[in-house]
């Protein structure tokens, strides 16, 4: 029979005690006092059967409304988008989902290479010179940018446009407050970056300017304009990307970016429940002793055979704690891993057709919905998410649609006042066209 655990037997457990030297488990509990110990029964199931178990927890999981029978279009910063079958295949080979850091070249050449070939790949995508080995996901590489811009800097004010992901505008306040960094939001305007304000706001005391591209709300920013305003004062120009949308709009790195992160999280990895994903951070050459985390190089050994190692680890583990640029302990080596066999299973070519098919489907639901008497917010160039006005709470409209088997969009009421009953919509690749018309039929005649 097999088990998907050791089971412990009762010979067991007595050839444990008679180890240890005592005759009963309750002997264990000795030193905690009689009035302070628990006398009556949990409040919990009592055990069951392997069987037994597996039938509850799969009648619990099917209560989930799963991406394989429902279409989704709920986007906001985690997407569904098609995974290669080789990236599971490759993950869970056990040389790497065990592997844990890589502290000895010597026998962890396949997972430093893994490592290094993902640098490759992002900073190919990012149009930047260095990337690090990945972050635990695109709030805390977003974060780690702010912290970083401040102590290259020395200045204590960071501007972050409101129209960068809630969640990752909270990850930055968090991190700033401990380093007593003042965050302040540029207001946005037509779902962009206002410029205007921006202008106002930008001064010789900040450190960093942050936007997001293509932004939550789908729209691209305009990144030439901001880097002339933001380099003007000498802050450093930090842009959160989806990767995916790389595939097809002109790298940060071309517009003179300072530092580029986000989450590789449309690259080969599950939706799941809102992670675990893989943050990148990719910087300019100037900024690379200052990377946090780690980074992996290439070299050769003394017999002139290419071989990897960790080059830069610029983390308290392994210098003095006051010149550490970062206390970010680890990587998502295995996140990262898994984007890395996804772009290479996509290639060049694929990943363009992949980020191109997004926008095109995207751009056919907008059309969809304006024919149907919708009112498409924040009109301009976006990428695979765009905003549509309704009449009545999105949340009772996702009640609805999730009845007919379709995951609504996101409902910006949530972080933003003034877009109470706003959808935000995401279109991927995988979604059909049929799926498409569903949708905005079902969405009937809850047009603002």
């Amino acid at each position: 029979m097999k088990h998907r655990y050791l089971p412990m037997t009762e010979t067991d457990k007595k050839e444990m005690l008679e180890t240890i030297g005592v005759n009963s488990v309750a002997e264990l509990f000795n030193d905690i006092p009689e009035r302070v110990r628990f006398k009556g029964e949990y409040n919990i199931k009592p055990a069951a059967t392997e069987t037994a178990l597996m039938k509850e927890l799969t009648q619990l999981a099917q209560k989930n409304a799963d991406l394989r029978s429902n279409a989704s279009f709920i986007g906001a910063g985690v997407y569904d988008h098609y995974m290669p079958i080789i990236v599971d295949h490759v993950i869970s080979r056990s040389e790497f989902y065990t592997a844990y850091t890589p502290y000895q070249p010597e026998i962890s050449q396949g997972e430093l290479q893994a490592i290094f070939e993902f640098q490759t790949m992002i900073c190919e995508l990012t149009g930047m010179d260095v990337a690090n080995s990945s972050m635990y996901d695109g709030g805390t590489a977003l974060a780690e940018a702010a912290t970083l811009s401040a102590g290259h800097t020395r200045r204590k004010k960071v501007l972050v446009s409101s129209a960068v992901h809630p969640e990752s505008k909270d990850v930055v306040k968090s991190y700033c407050k401990g380093q007593f960094i003042e965050v302040v939001e540029i207001p946005q305007k037509d779902g962009v970056t206002d410029i205007d304000a921006l202008k106002e706001m930008v001064s010789n005391d900040v450190a960093a300017v942050i936007v997001q591209y293509p932004n939550f709300f789908g729209r691209v920013e305009p990144l030439k304009e901001l880097e002339e305003i933001i380099h003007a004062h000498k802050s450093l120009f930090v842009v959160s990307s989806n990767p995916l949308s790389l595939g097809a709009l002109t790298p940060p790195g071309k517009f003179g970016a300072d530092i580029v992160a986000g989450d590789a999280q449309p690259f080969g990895i599950p939706t799941a429940f809102g992670g675990p994903h893989c943050g990148y951070f990719a910087v300019t050459d100037k900024l690379m002793r200052k990377v946090p985390g780690r980074l992996v190089g290439q070299t050769v050994d003394d017999e002139g055979r290419r071989g990897f190692v960790l080059t830069l680890q610029a983390r308290e583990q392994h210098i003095r704690r006051d010149k550490a640029t970062s206390n970010i302990c680890s990587n998502q080596a295995l996140n990262a891993l898994a984007a890395s066999v996804a772009i290479t299973a996509l290639g060049k070519k694929g990943v363009k057709e992949m980020a191109v098919a997004n926008i095109q489907k995207a751009h056919y639901a907008k059309k969809q919905f304006k024919e149907k008497g919708f009112e498409i917010v924040f009109e301009g160039p976006s990428f695979n998410e765009f905003v549509v006005k309704l009449n009545k709470p999105v949340k009772e409209v996702n009640q609805l649609l999730l009845k007919k088997g379709i995951i609504g969009g996101y409902d910006l009421g949530r972080d933003y006042s003034d877009l109470k009953n706003h959808m935000l919509v995401a279109v991927t690749e995988l979604r059909t066209k049929e799926e498409i018309d569903t949708f905005v039929n079902e969405m009937g005649d809850y047009h603002a």
